[in-house]
Protein backbone atom coordinates (compact mmCIF):
# COMPACT_ATOMS: atom_id res chain seq x y z
CA UNK A 1 0.00 0.00 0.00
CA UNK A 2 1.31 3.44 -0.86
CA UNK A 3 2.05 5.74 2.04
CA UNK A 4 0.66 9.04 0.75
CA UNK A 5 -2.77 9.95 2.01
CA UNK A 6 -4.36 9.57 -1.41
CA UNK A 7 -3.00 6.04 -1.51
CA UNK A 8 -4.82 3.32 -3.30
CA UNK A 9 -5.49 0.18 -1.30
CA UNK A 10 -4.77 -2.99 -3.21
CA UNK A 11 -8.15 -4.14 -4.48
CA UNK A 12 -9.26 -7.75 -4.41
CA UNK A 13 -8.75 -9.64 -7.66
CA UNK A 14 -12.24 -9.68 -9.19
CA UNK A 15 -11.66 -13.09 -10.75
CA UNK A 16 -11.39 -14.55 -7.21
CA UNK A 17 -14.98 -13.67 -6.35
CA UNK A 18 -17.48 -16.44 -6.99
CA UNK A 19 -20.01 -13.96 -8.39
CA UNK A 20 -17.81 -13.23 -11.41
CA UNK A 21 -18.68 -14.88 -14.74
CA UNK A 22 -16.84 -17.93 -16.07
CA UNK A 23 -14.47 -17.11 -18.91
CA UNK A 24 -14.44 -19.06 -22.17
CA UNK A 25 -11.24 -21.04 -22.62
CA UNK A 26 -8.49 -19.56 -24.74
CA UNK A 27 -9.11 -15.86 -24.01
CA UNK A 28 -6.08 -13.60 -24.03
CA UNK A 29 -5.48 -11.19 -21.15
CA UNK A 30 -6.73 -8.22 -23.17
CA UNK A 31 -9.86 -10.13 -24.20
CA UNK A 32 -10.55 -11.14 -20.57
CA UNK A 33 -10.19 -7.52 -19.50
CA UNK A 34 -12.67 -6.43 -22.15
CA UNK A 35 -15.16 -9.12 -21.08
CA UNK A 36 -14.97 -8.02 -17.44
CA UNK A 37 -15.37 -4.38 -18.47
CA UNK A 38 -18.52 -5.28 -20.40
CA UNK A 39 -19.87 -7.33 -17.49
CA UNK A 40 -19.44 -4.38 -15.14
CA UNK A 41 -21.09 -2.05 -17.66
CA UNK A 42 -24.09 -4.38 -17.82
CA UNK A 43 -24.39 -4.49 -14.02
CA UNK A 44 -24.10 -0.69 -13.64
CA UNK A 45 -27.55 0.85 -13.28
CA UNK A 46 -28.06 4.01 -15.33
CA UNK A 47 -30.71 5.46 -13.01
CA UNK A 48 -30.25 3.64 -9.69
CA UNK A 49 -32.76 3.86 -6.85
CA UNK A 50 -30.41 4.84 -4.02
CA UNK A 51 -30.95 5.59 -0.30
CA UNK A 52 -31.85 9.10 0.84
CA UNK A 53 -28.37 9.42 2.38
CA UNK A 54 -26.75 9.51 -1.10
CA UNK A 55 -25.93 12.83 -2.79
CA UNK A 56 -25.10 12.93 -6.52
CA UNK A 57 -22.33 15.26 -7.73
CA UNK A 58 -20.96 15.70 -11.26
CA UNK A 59 -17.79 17.07 -12.90
CA UNK A 60 -17.46 19.12 -16.13
CA UNK A 61 -16.10 15.98 -17.85
CA UNK A 62 -19.28 14.05 -17.05
CA UNK A 63 -17.95 11.95 -14.17
CA UNK A 64 -20.42 11.15 -11.38
CA UNK A 65 -19.71 11.01 -7.65
CA UNK A 66 -22.24 9.26 -5.42
CA UNK A 67 -21.58 10.63 -1.93
CA UNK A 68 -22.90 8.32 0.81
CA UNK A 69 -23.43 10.21 4.08
CA UNK A 70 -23.05 7.85 7.03
CA UNK A 71 -23.20 7.64 10.80
CA UNK A 72 -20.02 5.97 12.01
CA UNK A 73 -21.73 3.49 14.38
CA UNK A 74 -24.68 2.56 12.19
CA UNK A 75 -25.76 -0.78 10.73
CA UNK A 76 -28.07 0.95 8.27
CA UNK A 77 -25.15 3.04 6.98
CA UNK A 78 -23.33 -0.19 6.13
CA UNK A 79 -26.39 -1.28 4.12
CA UNK A 80 -26.52 2.10 2.34
CA UNK A 81 -22.87 1.72 1.31
CA UNK A 82 -23.35 -1.84 0.04
CA UNK A 83 -26.52 -0.90 -1.87
CA UNK A 84 -24.84 2.04 -3.59
CA UNK A 85 -21.67 0.21 -4.64
CA UNK A 86 -23.61 -2.77 -5.99
CA UNK A 87 -25.94 -0.51 -7.96
CA UNK A 88 -23.42 1.86 -9.58
CA UNK A 89 -20.41 -0.52 -9.97
CA UNK A 90 -17.88 2.31 -9.46
CA UNK A 91 -14.41 2.83 -10.90
CA UNK A 92 -13.21 4.22 -7.56
CA UNK A 93 -14.37 4.05 -3.95
CA UNK A 94 -13.11 6.82 -1.64
CA UNK A 95 -13.47 6.58 2.15
CA UNK A 96 -13.01 9.08 4.97
CA UNK A 97 -9.82 7.46 6.26
CA UNK A 98 -6.12 8.29 6.14
CA UNK A 99 -3.11 5.96 6.21
CA UNK A 100 -2.87 6.29 10.00
CA UNK A 101 -6.29 4.65 10.44
CA UNK A 102 -6.26 2.19 7.54
CA UNK A 103 -5.70 -0.78 9.85
CA UNK A 104 -9.39 -0.70 10.85
CA UNK A 105 -10.28 -1.97 7.36
CA UNK A 106 -8.88 -5.42 8.12
CA UNK A 107 -9.51 -5.69 11.87
CA UNK A 108 -12.52 -7.67 13.02
CA UNK A 109 -15.14 -6.23 15.36
CA UNK A 110 -13.84 -8.11 18.40
CA UNK A 111 -10.30 -6.76 17.98
CA UNK A 112 -11.53 -3.23 17.38
CA UNK A 113 -13.68 -3.32 20.51
CA UNK A 114 -10.70 -4.49 22.54
CA UNK A 115 -8.42 -1.81 21.08
CA UNK A 116 -10.94 0.97 21.76
CA UNK A 117 -11.38 -0.07 25.39
CA UNK A 118 -7.76 -0.98 26.23
CA UNK A 119 -6.21 2.42 26.97
CA UNK A 120 -2.94 1.91 28.87
CA UNK A 121 0.27 3.76 29.67
CA UNK A 122 2.02 2.38 26.59
CA UNK A 123 -0.68 3.80 24.30
CA UNK A 124 -0.44 7.18 26.02
CA UNK A 125 3.36 7.24 25.63
CA UNK A 126 3.16 6.24 21.97
CA UNK A 127 0.54 8.90 21.19
CA UNK A 128 2.64 11.60 22.89
CA UNK A 129 5.82 10.47 21.13
CA UNK A 130 4.15 10.54 17.69
CA UNK A 131 2.06 13.69 18.02
CA UNK A 132 3.49 15.78 20.84
CA UNK A 133 2.17 16.28 24.36
CA UNK A 134 -1.11 18.10 23.75
CA UNK A 135 -2.07 16.39 20.47
CA UNK A 136 -1.18 12.98 21.89
CA UNK A 137 -3.31 13.46 24.99
CA UNK A 138 -6.19 14.74 22.85
CA UNK A 139 -5.93 11.62 20.70
CA UNK A 140 -6.18 9.44 23.81
CA UNK A 141 -9.19 11.39 25.05
CA UNK A 142 -10.95 10.94 21.71
CA UNK A 143 -10.14 7.23 21.84
CA UNK A 144 -11.86 7.21 25.23
CA UNK A 145 -14.93 8.78 23.64
CA UNK A 146 -14.89 6.10 20.96
CA UNK A 147 -14.61 3.42 23.67
CA UNK A 148 -17.61 4.95 25.48
CA UNK A 149 -19.76 4.83 22.34
CA UNK A 150 -18.49 1.33 21.51
CA UNK A 151 -19.42 0.11 24.98
CA UNK A 152 -22.87 1.72 24.81
CA UNK A 153 -23.76 0.34 21.37
CA UNK A 154 -21.85 -2.95 21.35
CA UNK A 155 -20.31 -2.23 17.94
CA UNK A 156 -16.98 -0.86 16.78
CA UNK A 157 -16.49 2.25 14.61
CA UNK A 158 -15.66 2.05 10.91
CA UNK A 159 -18.16 -0.61 9.88
CA UNK A 160 -19.22 1.39 6.82
CA UNK A 161 -15.59 1.65 5.67
CA UNK A 162 -15.02 -2.07 6.04
CA UNK A 163 -18.23 -2.66 4.10
CA UNK A 164 -17.01 -0.31 1.35
CA UNK A 165 -13.66 -2.15 1.18
CA UNK A 166 -15.39 -5.52 0.93
CA UNK A 167 -17.88 -4.43 -1.75
CA UNK A 168 -15.21 -2.61 -3.79
CA UNK A 169 -13.30 -5.90 -3.99
CA UNK A 170 -16.26 -7.48 -5.80
CA UNK A 171 -16.38 -4.84 -8.57
CA UNK A 172 -14.05 -5.45 -11.54
CA UNK A 173 -11.28 -2.83 -11.85
CA UNK A 174 -12.54 -0.86 -8.85
CA UNK A 175 -9.83 1.10 -7.01
CA UNK A 176 -9.99 1.95 -3.32
CA UNK A 177 -8.65 5.34 -2.16
CA UNK A 178 -8.04 6.86 1.26
CA UNK A 179 -9.54 10.33 1.13
CA UNK A 180 -8.97 11.98 4.52
CA UNK A 181 -6.26 14.36 5.72
CA UNK A 182 -3.58 12.66 7.89
CA UNK A 183 -4.89 12.61 11.44
CA UNK A 184 -1.67 14.00 13.04
CA UNK A 185 -2.06 17.15 10.92
CA UNK A 186 -5.69 17.52 12.00
CA UNK A 187 -4.86 17.06 15.69
CA UNK A 188 -1.93 19.50 15.63
CA UNK A 189 -3.88 22.17 13.78
CA UNK A 190 -6.86 21.70 16.11
CA UNK A 191 -4.76 22.02 19.26
CA UNK A 192 -2.90 25.04 17.89
CA UNK A 193 -6.21 26.78 17.14
CA UNK A 194 -7.55 26.48 20.71
CA UNK A 195 -6.77 28.76 23.61
CA UNK A 196 -5.47 27.25 26.85
CA UNK A 197 -8.90 27.71 28.46
CA UNK A 198 -10.65 26.01 25.52
CA UNK A 199 -8.20 23.10 25.67
CA UNK A 200 -8.94 22.64 29.36
CA UNK A 201 -12.72 22.79 28.84
CA UNK A 202 -12.58 20.34 25.93
CA UNK A 203 -10.36 17.91 27.84
CA UNK A 204 -12.65 18.12 30.88
CA UNK A 205 -15.73 17.38 28.78
CA UNK A 206 -14.09 14.41 27.08
CA UNK A 207 -12.73 12.99 30.35
CA UNK A 208 -16.13 12.96 32.02
CA UNK A 209 -18.27 11.91 29.07
CA UNK A 210 -20.91 9.57 30.45
CA UNK A 211 -24.20 10.37 28.70
CA UNK A 212 -25.99 7.24 27.48
CA UNK A 213 -26.10 6.75 23.69
CA UNK A 214 -28.67 4.62 21.87
CA UNK A 215 -28.80 3.28 18.33
CA UNK A 216 -31.68 5.69 17.73
CA UNK A 217 -29.36 8.59 18.64
CA UNK A 218 -26.81 7.32 16.12
CA UNK A 219 -29.41 7.09 13.35
CA UNK A 220 -30.42 10.71 14.02
CA UNK A 221 -26.88 11.67 12.93
CA UNK A 222 -27.91 10.72 9.39
CA UNK A 223 -30.62 13.40 9.40
CA UNK A 224 -29.11 16.51 7.83
CA UNK A 225 -31.35 19.03 9.63
CA UNK A 226 -30.65 17.62 13.09
CA UNK A 227 -26.95 17.25 12.34
CA UNK A 228 -26.63 20.85 11.15
CA UNK A 229 -28.32 22.01 14.37
CA UNK A 230 -25.80 20.03 16.42
CA UNK A 231 -22.97 21.48 14.34
CA UNK A 232 -24.24 24.99 14.99
CA UNK A 233 -24.17 24.34 18.74
CA UNK A 234 -20.59 23.07 18.49
CA UNK A 235 -19.52 26.06 16.42
CA UNK A 236 -20.80 28.36 19.16
CA UNK A 237 -18.81 26.39 21.76
CA UNK A 238 -15.55 25.79 19.86
CA UNK A 239 -15.51 27.65 16.51
CA UNK A 240 -11.79 27.02 15.95
CA UNK A 241 -12.25 23.31 16.56
CA UNK A 242 -15.06 23.12 14.03
CA UNK A 243 -12.88 24.93 11.49
CA UNK A 244 -9.97 22.49 11.77
CA UNK A 245 -11.80 19.21 12.35
CA UNK A 246 -14.80 19.70 10.07
CA UNK A 247 -14.46 22.60 7.60
CA UNK A 248 -10.83 21.99 6.63
CA UNK A 249 -11.44 18.29 6.17
CA UNK A 250 -14.46 19.13 4.00
CA UNK A 251 -11.99 20.88 1.70
CA UNK A 252 -9.52 18.01 1.75
CA UNK A 253 -12.21 15.38 1.09
CA UNK A 254 -13.58 17.48 -1.78
CA UNK A 255 -10.09 17.60 -3.28
CA UNK A 256 -9.58 13.83 -3.10
CA UNK A 257 -13.05 13.08 -4.45
CA UNK A 258 -12.52 15.40 -7.44
CA UNK A 259 -9.13 13.80 -8.07
CA UNK A 260 -10.71 10.33 -7.97
CA UNK A 261 -13.32 11.50 -10.50
CA UNK A 262 -10.76 11.99 -13.28
CA UNK A 263 -11.65 10.16 -16.49
CA UNK A 264 -10.62 6.51 -16.75
CA UNK A 265 -9.26 4.48 -19.67
CA UNK A 266 -11.69 2.02 -21.24
CA UNK A 267 -10.55 -1.08 -23.13
CA UNK A 268 -9.72 -2.04 -25.80
CA UNK A 269 -8.29 1.29 -27.02
CA UNK A 270 -7.68 3.06 -23.67
CA UNK A 271 -10.29 5.66 -24.58
CA UNK A 272 -10.88 8.26 -21.85
CA UNK A 273 -14.40 7.99 -20.44
CA UNK A 274 -16.13 9.65 -17.46
CA UNK A 275 -15.60 7.92 -14.13
CA UNK A 276 -18.11 6.71 -11.57
CA UNK A 277 -17.03 7.25 -7.95
CA UNK A 278 -18.58 6.31 -4.62
CA UNK A 279 -17.50 8.44 -1.65
CA UNK A 280 -18.17 7.21 1.89
CA UNK A 281 -18.01 10.04 4.46
CA UNK A 282 -19.66 11.06 7.71
CA UNK A 283 -22.95 12.87 7.10
CA UNK A 284 -21.50 15.97 8.78
CA UNK A 285 -19.10 16.42 5.84
CA UNK A 286 -21.70 16.20 3.09
CA UNK A 287 -22.94 19.85 3.19
CA UNK A 288 -19.35 21.17 3.18
CA UNK A 289 -18.34 18.97 0.24
CA UNK A 290 -21.38 20.19 -1.70
CA UNK A 291 -20.46 23.82 -0.97
CA UNK A 292 -16.83 23.31 -2.02
CA UNK A 293 -17.47 21.16 -5.06
CA UNK A 294 -17.15 23.88 -7.71
CA UNK A 295 -14.68 26.12 -5.85
CA UNK A 296 -10.94 26.63 -6.26
CA UNK A 297 -9.29 24.86 -3.33
CA UNK A 298 -5.98 25.58 -1.58
CA UNK A 299 -4.86 22.28 -0.08
CA UNK A 300 -1.38 23.46 0.95
CA UNK A 301 -2.91 26.04 3.27
CA UNK A 302 -4.68 23.38 5.37
CA UNK A 303 -1.70 21.00 5.50
CA UNK A 304 0.73 23.28 7.33
CA UNK A 305 1.24 23.20 11.10
CA UNK A 306 2.21 26.52 12.70
CA UNK A 307 5.23 26.53 15.05
CA UNK A 308 4.41 26.77 18.75
CA UNK A 309 3.78 30.25 20.12
CA UNK A 310 5.98 31.93 22.72
CA UNK A 311 3.31 31.26 25.31
CA UNK A 312 3.21 27.60 24.32
CA UNK A 313 7.00 27.40 24.66
CA UNK A 314 6.81 28.87 28.15
CA UNK A 315 3.95 26.54 29.13
CA UNK A 316 5.83 23.49 27.86
CA UNK A 317 8.95 24.40 29.83
CA UNK A 318 6.88 25.06 32.96
CA UNK A 319 5.40 21.58 32.55
CA UNK A 320 8.88 20.04 32.16
CA UNK A 321 10.10 21.89 35.24
CA UNK A 322 7.09 20.71 37.23
CA UNK A 323 7.72 17.10 36.22
CA UNK A 324 11.39 17.32 37.25
CA UNK A 325 10.35 18.92 40.52
CA UNK A 326 7.83 16.18 41.28
CA UNK A 327 10.40 13.48 40.57
CA UNK A 328 12.96 15.22 42.76
CA UNK A 329 10.46 15.55 45.59
CA UNK A 330 9.57 11.86 45.23
CA UNK A 331 13.24 10.91 45.50
CA UNK A 332 13.65 13.12 48.58
CA UNK A 333 10.59 11.68 50.30
CA UNK A 334 11.30 8.06 49.42
CA UNK A 335 15.02 8.03 50.14
CA UNK A 336 17.92 7.25 47.88
CA UNK A 337 17.13 3.56 47.38
CA UNK A 338 13.48 4.11 46.55
CA UNK A 339 14.38 7.08 44.37
CA UNK A 340 16.77 5.00 42.29
CA UNK A 341 14.11 2.29 41.93
CA UNK A 342 11.57 4.90 40.80
CA UNK A 343 13.94 6.34 38.22
CA UNK A 344 14.67 2.84 36.90
CA UNK A 345 11.03 2.26 35.96
CA UNK A 346 10.58 2.13 32.13
CA UNK A 347 7.57 4.44 32.25
CA UNK A 348 9.53 7.09 34.20
CA UNK A 349 12.56 6.76 31.91
CA UNK A 350 10.33 7.22 28.87
CA UNK A 351 8.72 10.31 30.40
CA UNK A 352 12.15 11.75 31.22
CA UNK A 353 13.30 11.09 27.67
CA UNK A 354 10.28 12.97 26.32
CA UNK A 355 10.91 15.95 28.57
CA UNK A 356 14.56 16.10 27.48
CA UNK A 357 13.61 16.27 23.80
CA UNK A 358 14.18 19.87 22.64
CA UNK A 359 11.33 21.72 20.99
CA UNK A 360 11.48 21.74 17.18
Amino acid sequence: MEQDNNSEVDSVDPTEDDTQPAFPLGLSDSEAVEVLWQVRAQRRQADPDLPDTVTRLTTPEGSIVYLVGTAHFSDSSKKDVATTIRAVQPDVVVVELCQYRVSMLKMDEKTLLKEAKDINLEKVQQAIKQNGMMSGLMQILLLKVSAHITEQLGMAPGGEFREAFKEAGKVPFCKFHLGDRPIPVTFKRAIAALSLWQKARLAWGLCFLSDPISKEDVEKCKQKDLLEQTMSEMIGEFPALHQTIVAERDIYLTHTLRHAANCVEAPPNAEKVPAVVVGVVGMGHVPGIERNWDKELNIHEIMSVAPPSRFGWVLRNVFKGAMWGLLGYACFRAGKGMGRALLALPAVQSLLENTRTPAV
